[in-house]
């Protein structure tokens, strides 16, 4: 393990050397690359670097302990080898985590699809109460949601809602939401009171660079039409609704949340570089079976993944055998309990992963 460290701090330092150098720096792509490879490494040659530092502390306190001290000087040298030893397994234990390979997509935007399925009205509003947990989400991290497309309903649900989330670190976190989300509550429409389980869908794409997927011209198929609003109701006369497809793979974006055709164009090619990218990632990790299964937060999008039930105001994720007491909270986007707990199990598998590799 410190074979592999050494060599991502000397890795480190000879990227610092590049960025120094005029010839890289007039070099915009190249400038973005090193920029961005040292940008991924820096935490664990800083972690690296502590661990080195309390090392070499913990050496110079053994040390003391072998020199004449008065009994009170040597407690306090001897609680002093205590922390640093405490300190250092700490470290040990986090450089384990930090070398275990990251999913090269995690501080990517994520473009997040939600969808009313089993329930009909009350599934729609469930899709809303998804998007605003969303949101509310992302507002307590500091990024920025963008409505790529909707299809809202008159009850003031979703048929479909596609956003964008904008932010470092937004796919590392929100990619774990894939999946089918079931609701229990009692309907503002049931006058009986009665409890009724409802679905809703959401699928986290990572925004992909137009150097990571080469679309062409010729492979998109563009028409246009008027947008419309709930029930079919026209928003506008003019034409300014975009529909994209990608004849090779028959994939269909949609967008007409903006009043320009332009605009539209902009949004729809996202969501469209997005859904292309997924469906290649998909086909890979099909490829290898164990991977697929042991990532809580990329299977199946059918897979039911997480229950909220309203009267016990209970949510369970059943991934991890996760249940919280705290459904008020979550729906209003305090989540962070949930997601660090499907962190640290993704973590955990991949740190027996690499124990039994070595």
């Amino acid at each position: 393990m410190f074979e592999r460290l050494q060599a991502v701090e000397d890795r480190y330092e000879r990227l610092n050397e590049l960025l120094s150098d005029p010839e890289i720096v007039s070099d915009m792509d190249k400038l973005r690359e090193y920029s961005k490879e040292q940008s991924g490494i820096q935490e664990t040659v800083e972690t690296y670097q502590a661990y080195k530092k309390a090392e070499a502390e913990l050496e110079s306190a053994k040390e003391m302990l072998n020199d004449q001290l008065d009994d009170e000087m040597k407690e306090l040298v001897k609680m002093e080898v205590s922390e640093l030893e405490d300190t250092i397994e700490d470290l040990e234990q986090r450089l384990k985590i930090l070398l275990v390979p990251k999913d090269p997509n995690d501080n990517k935007n994520v473009i997040m699809e939600i969808r009313g399925a089993a329930g009909g009205d009350e599934a729609a509003l469930f899709a809303g109460n998804l998007f605003r947990m969303y949101s509310r989400f992302a507002e307590m991290h500091g990024w920025k949601v963008e409505i790529m497309d909707s299809s809202p309903t008159e009850l003031g649900g979703f048929k479909e809602i596609i956003f964008m989330v904008n932010g470092n670190g937004a796919y590392s976190k929100l990619k774990y939401e894939n999946g089918a989300h079931r609701v229990q509550r009692v309907p503002e429409t049931e006058s009986g009171g009665r409890i009724h389980t409802s679905t809703a869908t959401v699928a986290c794409l990572p925004e992909a660079e137009e150097v990571e997927i080469d679309i062409h011209e010729k492979d998109i198929r563009v028409d246009t039409f008027a947008s419309s609003g709930p029930g079919g109701q026209s928003v506008n006369t003019t034409m300014s609704a975009v529909r994209l497809t990608h004849l090779p793979t028959g994939i269909t974006v949609s967008c007409q949340d903006e009043k320009s055709q332009i605009k539209n164009k902009e949004k729809a090619m996202k969501v469209l570089r997005a859904r292309i990218y997924d469906k290649f990632t998909q086909e890979a990790r099909a490829e290898y079976d164990e991977k697929r299964k042991s990532a809580v937060g990329t299977g199946d999008r059918s897979e039911r993944i997480r229950t909220y039930n309203f009267p016990q105001n209970r949510v369970t994720d059943h991934r991890i055998g996760l249940t919280i007491q705290k459904l008020d909270q979550i729906i209003e986007g305090k989540m962070d309990e949930i997601i660090d707990a499907l962190i640290m199990e993704e973590q955990a598998y991949r740190l027996e992963s690499l124990d039994r590799n070595e």
